[in-house]
């Protein structure tokens, strides 16, 4: 079983490592840090720069991820997907085996949440498996 987080170097998400981190060191999980590429919708011809332009932030922001776990001795591996956020943390989580899903929260409220789609919001109505979200500090 695994632990799945849903990770943009965002404060909240970044909020959400050290709790994915430290839930991974009690439970003796693997830690897999995900990364959804897909763009937030459908922009014409300038869809393809701007998926190549995610993909290019999520893999630094994997890299950043990953260090940070490896170097608290967590078995960590991340997972680039070509998928919006939501889709890709639930395809990760099927295909490892997730026991939780960890996310994080920054500035949005419920309302905010239902009418533009957050993350947070969309799991917490989609997933079979638990989500946790960690909010932002100060929020």
């Amino acid at each position: 079983m695994s632990i799945i987080l849903g990770y943009d170097e965002s404060p909240g998400a970044r909020s959400a490592l050290a709790v994915a981190i430290d839930l991974a060191q009690k439970y003796g999980k693997q830690l897999v840090i995900v990364h959804g590429t897909a763009p937030p919708s459908s922009l014409g011809e300038e869809q393809r720069s701007h998926a190549d332009a995610l993909a290019q932030l999520g893999r630094a922001a994997l890299g950043r991820g990953l260090d940070a776990a490896r170097a608290a001795g967590v078995d960590a591996v991340v997972a680039e997907v070509a998928a919006k956020p939501v889709d890709a943390l639930l395809e990760q989580a099927e295909a490892r085996d997730a026991s939780i899903i960890v996310v994080g929260t920054w500035g949005e409220s419920p309302l905010r949440g239902a009418i533009l789609g957050a993350t947070p919001h969309k799991l917490l109505h989609l997933s079979r498996w638990p989500v946790l979200c960690v909010p932002a500090p100060g929020e």
